[in-house]
């Protein structure tokens, strides 16, 4: 069995979607089709969701009015009635109804369940409601054995070579309606992939695999073959767009293979992930922007025990993950990318020491084969820079990651440098 995902751009047009049924076709093997919500769709039930919760009814029914008509279009286009009335019908139910924190999930969710029922009914396959099946805990993690014990009986009474689903969507641990958060739609088709111990999960998206730099940036970059699960993970978290950080997670766990191709380019063989791993090799480079650095310098926490198990409890406290870290004798620094609750988080640091932030930063990865055997490579990333800037290094936490955090308008000249040394000299 195949799982097969395709996100919002692939399907964003009944053109699209017509392209992606016949890719649907043409393994010929039983297939599980992950399908995200049509490319635009999630960002407007976003903003339909917030002029709800300000009051703002008029504004939401104008939105609705015009997102109504995109997909009366899309439908006729396919050829089929507008199959997703019943969608809009209770979303402007909801337009007359008091808000609540739930609005938002419930609304959203109909993104992918309209693209879903236009491609079931379009090509006549079965749909297997996510609803029914994909299920998180409490603490918003997929809840693996609920999933699966749902998930084998219905596969197992449908009986068909092809049912497609929705990605994203789910119900958590008191049955509502609620979601596997941003880039989720690869999530769940890990999941299921990972559940089922399927062939391989291929993630179809509109760039021919994993760039061994950013093409927006750097010229002639090139996909990557293959990449380990781990590598991929590197890259996906420190900037790769193209895969969601914690999308491979269960695919690795089962040891089920990720495809990643291009519906624009089905040919191409794109970027395969695998627990493979290719020794002595730097494959590809990242970066990750709307990053701070946050010091925290105390001469008489010199050496002192529970000084960074203190740093770390405040970030802890508010939830704030830290991106890199280095430490002196004296100074803490470490990157965060997330300044929501910077306010209450450095009051805390400055009863521990003094205190600084900088803002506009990037950090930049390169990604590979970097056990500490292999000579010269940290060389030949610390000389590629040796005219720029670089606010921090983290080196030696990985195996297959060196960072770099520079400022964000070095990044373009540092993505550069990196690729032209690396990739002309290794």
């Amino acid at each position: 069995m195949l799982i097969i995902k395709f996100g919002g751009t692939s399907v964003g047009s009944a053109a699209r979607m017509k392209n992606v049924a016949q890719l649907i076709k043409a393994p010929h093997k039983d297939v599980i089709v992950v399908l995200s919500a049509m490319s635009g769709t999630t960002n407007a039930l976003l903003q339909l969701a917030d002029y709800l919760r300000i009051g703002n009814t008029k504004a939401a029914n104008e939105l609705l009015d015009t997102l109504e008509q995109k997909y009366r279009t899309e439908c006729a286009d396919l050829g089929i009635d507008f199959v997703v009335e019943s969608f809009f019908m209770d979303m402007r139910r909801r337009c007359a109804e008091s808000y609540t924190p739930q609005t938002e999930k419930d609304i959203v969710a109909n993104g992918e369940l309209m693209s879903t029922t236009m491609m079931s009914i379009y090509m006549q396959v079965p749909l297997l409601p996510s609803l029914d099946y994909m299920r998180i805990d409490a603490d918003g993690e997929p809840d693996m054995s609920t999933t699966l014990s749902l998930l084998k009986p219905m596969i197992e009474k449908m009986h068909t070579p092809c049912m497609i689903t929705q990605g994203f969507i789910c119900r958590n641990h008191t049955g509502a309606i609620d979601n596997l958060k941003r880039g989720g739609s690869d999530y769940s088709a890990s999941i299921i992939g990972g559940l089922l111990g399927a062939e391989e999960i291929q993630i179809w998206t509109d760039i021919d695999g994993m760039h061994n730099n950013d093409p927006r940036y750097v010229p002639n970059t090139r996909p990557v073959p293959q990449l380990s699960f781990a590598e991929a993970a590197e890259l996906a978290y420190f900037g790769a767009k193209i895969l969601h950080p914690t999308c491979i997670l269960p695919a690795k766990l089962h040891n089920v293979p990720v495809r990643l191709l291009n519906t624009m380019d089905p040919a191409a063989p794109g970027t395969l992930i695998n627990n493979d791993y290719k020794k002595g090799r730097i494959e590809a480079i990242a970066a990750k922007d709307g990053i701070a650095a946050i010091r925290v310098h105390s001469d008489r926490m010199l050496l002192a025990y529970g000084f960074l198990s203190r740093i770390f409890a405040i970030f802890e406290k508010y939830k704030t993950p830290i991106d890199l870290i280095t430490t002196s004798e004296v100074a803490v620094s470490m990157s965060v990318d997330n300044l929501t609750h910077i306010g209450e988080i450095l009051p805390e640091l400055k009863a521990l020491g003094t205190v600084s932030l900088e803002t506009n930063l990037s950090i930049i990865s390169v990604v590979g084969d970097l056990q500490s055997n292999n000579l010269g490579f940290e060389a030949v990333v610390v000389n590629a820079l040796r005219d720029i800037p670089v606010r921090m290094i983290s080196y030696g936490g990985s195996d297959h990651n060196i960072s770099i955090l520079v400022r964000t308008e070095d990044k373009v000249r540092a993505l550069q440098s990196l690729s032209n040394a690396i990739f002309s000299n290794l």
